[in-house]
């Protein structure tokens, strides 16, 4: 079943992400276990920009494979019909083939369309594109797991 949107009270359910690490502001489209479209508005008032680089601000590619991470982890979550809890944490395990062909600037809108390739053994393999204005700026292949924290490790 394909859900039309998430808005960001709804994303905050799914991923433990908060202010300024939380990279998604609104999904577009997911349909549980196999793709998502999901948009980051990239302002001059995000944090980074401040210093990379003060004289023409460029969002950090590493940033942009987060937001790509991040939209592979609500869409994992909406496969399983979970919701973010302090009991699991979600991790990158790899990132293969990463390319960065145009940058971010601010006032951009990145789009994030992120699919699942395959899942075995708790290894979930994403593909990711991030787009602006049509324009492929970024992708990737995400390797990611969830695991369940140490009682000692909990909230």
């Amino acid at each position: 079943m394909t859900v039309n949107t998430m808005e960001i009270e709804q994303i905050m359910a799914h991923v433990p992400h908060r202010y300024p690490m939380l990279l998604i502001d609104r999904v577009l489209s997911v349909e549980p276990a196999k793709e998502i479209v999901a948009l980051k508005n990239v302002t001059i008032n995000e944090p980074f920009f401040s210093g990379h680089f003060p004289n023409h601000p460029v969002m950090p590619g590493v940033l942009i494979v987060e937001a790509m991470a991040q939209a592979a982890a609500i869409l994992a979550f909406k496969t399983f019909n979970l919701k973010f809890d302090s009991d699991s944490v979600y991790y990158f395990v790899g990132i293969d083939k990463a390319r960065f062909k145009k940058p971010v600037l601010p006032g951009d809108q990145l789009i994030l369309k992120v699919q699942i390739l395959r899942s075995l053994r708790g290894i979930w393999k994403f593909s990711a594109q991030a787009m602006v204005e049509d324009v492929l700026v970024s992708e990737a292949d995400l390797l990611c797991t969830m695991r369940i924290l140490p009682a000692d490790r909990r909230q």
